[in-house]
């Protein structure tokens, strides 16, 4: 995953209404539901007998790079409804707020400073920038074409106010991310 991405799924846990299964037996359980033992166990790293321990009980603990396996591909395929509502929702009405740390570049006119320079910023993007980030990661953009999206939405929002400013800005650049957190 890139960091877009993790922001994204970061943002999808934050919304969930009611929290995932804690132990390994409800975890495993709720994966039995998508995947076999065998699917499970090649994507944790043991056998598909193992698996079945899990989740009857029989075993009660994994290895700890097992455990935080089992978890993560749990905490993925939590909640999907709530997801797509929480998403759907900041794609048409609400959109979605970006706050990052990171060295924002630009073009503009001769006579402006162009240098970039580390920015600490928390900007509230229109619904179709969500829509179009949404959009782009479930066709598998890049982390680069997902940063391009909220740097359009920067310029406008933020450097150019809507319209108020800033005319003569045109490419606004995102790089050197130190962190980049989403919320909608």
């Amino acid at each position: 995953m890139n960091e877009i991405d993790d922001a994204i799924e970061r943002a999808d846990q934050e919304a969930f209404t009611k929290d995932p299964p804690k132990t390994l037996k409800g975890q495993v359980a709720f994966l039995r539901k998508y995947l076999s033992a065998q699917e499970i166990g090649e994507q944790v790293g043991v056998t598909a007998d193992s698996i079945n321990r899990y989740r009857r009980g029989a075993r009660k603990h994994a290895r700890p790079d097992v455990a935080a396996k089992i978890e993560a591909m749990v905490r993925a395929r939590w909640q999907p409804l709530n997801r797509k509502r929480r998403q759907r929702q900041a794609a048409t009405t609400g959109g979605i707020t970006v706050e990052t740390r990171a060295r924002f570049g630009y073009t503009a006119p001769i006579g402006t400073t162009d240098d970039g320079r580390f920015r600490r910023l928390t900007v509230h993007l229109p619904p179709e920038y969500a829509r179009r980030l949404f959009d782009a990661r479930d066709a598998g953009a890049s982390d680069q074409q997902m940063r391009g999206i909220i740097a359009e939405g920067f310029k406008e929002v933020y450097f150019q106010d809507g319209g108020g400013r800033a005319m003569g800005l045109s490419d606004v650049e995102i790089n050197d991310i130190d962190y980049l957190d989403l919320d909608y």
